[in-house]
């Protein structure tokens, strides 16, 4: 018989927090502010002060910051208001970049 020799290797596994990324609405010369707030609580679950004083910030500022999501999150939610806003030919558009 002969002898096995077991080797164990030690894997060292680090978790790592997921990167973040910001999702901006853009302004438009065409999207309703009402429609902005509308998207702002349907996609983003935004209370609708928070969604006014976002639409606001979209409204004279060119762009408002609606939040932080993970990329796939981030990812989803964007193609979601953009969706809505493609059936209610609306041309709102929104942008993600990392935090």
């Amino acid at each position: 018989m002969s002898e096995q020799t077991i080797f164990k290797e030690k894997v060292d596994t680090k978790l790592q927090k997921p990167r973040m990324y910001r999702v901006i609405l853009l302004n438009d010369d065409y999207t309703t502010m009402e429609f902005v707030v509308e998207v702002l609580v349907t996609v983003f679950h935004k209370q609708v002060p928070e969604a006014t004083k976002i639409m606001l910030d979209v409204h004279e500022k060119g762009k408002g910051i609606v939040g932080i999501y993970t990329y796939d999150i981030a990812a989803t939610k964007i193609a979601q208001a953009e969706e809505m806003a493609r059936e209610n030919e609306f041309p709102l558009k929104a942008i993600m970049e990392e935090v």
